[in-house]
């Protein structure tokens, strides 16, 4: 829970960052400065998903404690070397590629390992840890909102780092059941990275149909975290932008709970309508961003975009197992993750440009609901293939039955009735008391 709390918690509360960074780093004369100050958080978002398939190989081939334990000095280091920095520049490698690489390489292993652990109540347990990062989206944006008007953003930073370094050190408490896939046998690691680059899963239809809807629907999706708060800022006379992000947090933990346990009704593939519903509801949301003229709109606003987004993270997983399977799950997971980096990093610096462009965010909040939609449309194609999928499963399997039951009846005629056989002696038939072999 921690893992998971310090890595998106502190993604989540970005929008805060992303203020004091306009603050202190961002020229009044520059008419792009929302845009290039929004990269920090994008890659920083991006790389988390970004580095998704190479985390899981290193998972397997060294081990969790191993790889988490590397991650988090990587973040701890990323983050606290953003203290020291000055502009801009730096800050996207710092903040942005270190931070991000190094939070991707803690988060991974914190989820598999519990599947060393925990079978029977895994999906429990996995809502449990998940629900962390809604816990710290709550409680940060307060303490952020505290700290950097008193400290400043680079002690708030240090401070920041700290949680790094208990993640560390919780990294050192991974004790793995199964031993990693690691050996020193050349030829035994050839096979597990044959293993880890597994192509199978792009052989299923509705897999690549997802792969490719889930990424679509992105685009918009950090938006709101990171412009947000700016937004509010520059819209109300309200200071309590940080009300907000809370909201979501608070709302979010209760959708993975909520719907986590809908979806177990749900049978098979069917579970992608949940994940439809999130993001034409979250769409909509963001469309409705602007047309608010009080606060208190916006938090209706952000409860149902926290809700939504709390049931499109829950039910990613048993999805996964739905379309390709338990031994391809793990590959199946990690692709796609690595795939969502692409729009979670272009989505809020386009939304900046827009923003430094025509002076609001009006029409970027617009076209950020606009991609969830197009995505919930084409997630709604794989049911029916799934349906037509295991329609001509059955009836293959209906005919092969057939086929046996017309072998079976064959073979009990025979017995029935013995078909009389040649002689082999004299090629003449036998006689009518002969017996048939």
């Amino acid at each position: 829970m921690w893992c998971n709390g310090s890595v998106f918690g502190i993604q989540n509360a970005f929008g805060l960052i992303y203020l004091s960074l306009l603050r202190d780093f961002g020229d009044e004369t520059d008419e792009h400065r929302q845009f290039k100050t929004a990269w920090v958080g994008s890659v920083s978002m991006g790389m988390i998903f970004l580095c998704s398939p190479i985390v899981s190989v290193f998972t397997d081939l060294y081990g969790c404690r191993k790889t988490a334990v590397a991650g988090a000095a990587v973040a701890l280091v990323g983050i606290l070397a953003s203290s020291f920095v000055t502009s801009l520049g730096p800050m996207y490698f710092t903040y942005g590629v270190v931070f991000g690489c190094g939070s991707s390489f803690a988060y991974q292993p914190s989820l598999v390992i519990l599947g060393h652990y925990f079978k029977q109540r895994l999906g429990l347990v996995n809502g449990i840890v998940t629900a962390g990062s809604s816990v710290f989206t709550i409680v940060l944006p307060l303490m952020l909102k505290q700290l950097l008007p008193k400290i400043g953003l680079s002690h708030t930073l240090r401070v920041l780092s700290i949680f790094m370094f208990v993640l560390l050190l919780a990294s050192f408490t991974y004790r793995p059941v199964v031993s990693p896939g690691g050996s020193t046998n050349s030829a035994k690691q050839k096979l597990n990275f044959r293993k880890l680059f597994n192509v199978k899963i792009w052989r299923f239809l509705g897999y690549r149909i997802w792969a490719f809807g889930i990424p679509t629907a992105l685009f918009g999706y950090f938006v709101p975290y990171v412009h947000l708060m700016k937004h509010v800022e520059e819209t109300f006379t309200s200071k309590n932008e940080e009300v907000l992000l809370m909201c979501i947090g608070i709302s979010s933990g209760v959708g993975r709970l909520v719907f986590g346990r809908v979806a177990d009704y749900l049978p098979g593939s069917y579970k992608v309508f949940l994940q439809v519903a999130s993001f034409f509801v979250i769409g909509l949301m963001s469309m409705m961003i602007p047309v608010c003229q009080g606060f208190a709109g916006l938090i209706v606003v952000c409860l149902m975009m926290g809700l939504f987004d709390g049931c499109f993270i829950s039910i990613m997983a048993p999805i996964a197992f739905e379309l390709v399977g338990a031994e391809n799950v793990s590959q199946a997971i990690g692709f796609l993750l690595g795939l969502m980096s692409i729009p979670m990093t272009a989505g809020p610096p386009i939304a900046g440009f827009l923003r430094d462009t025509l002076g609001n965010y009006n029409l970027a909040f617009y076209l950020a609901g606009v991609p969830p939609m197009i995505g919930g449309i084409i997630l709604c194609t794989i049911p029916w293939i799934q349906y037509r999928k295991s329609r001509a499963q059955r009836w293959l399997e209906e005919e092969e039955e057939q086929k046996q039951m017309a072998g079976e009846c064959t073979a009990k005629m025979l017995e029935q009735n013995p078909t009389k056989v040649l002689d082999p002696t004299d090629g003449r038939p036998p006689g009518e008391d002969a017996t048939t072999i």
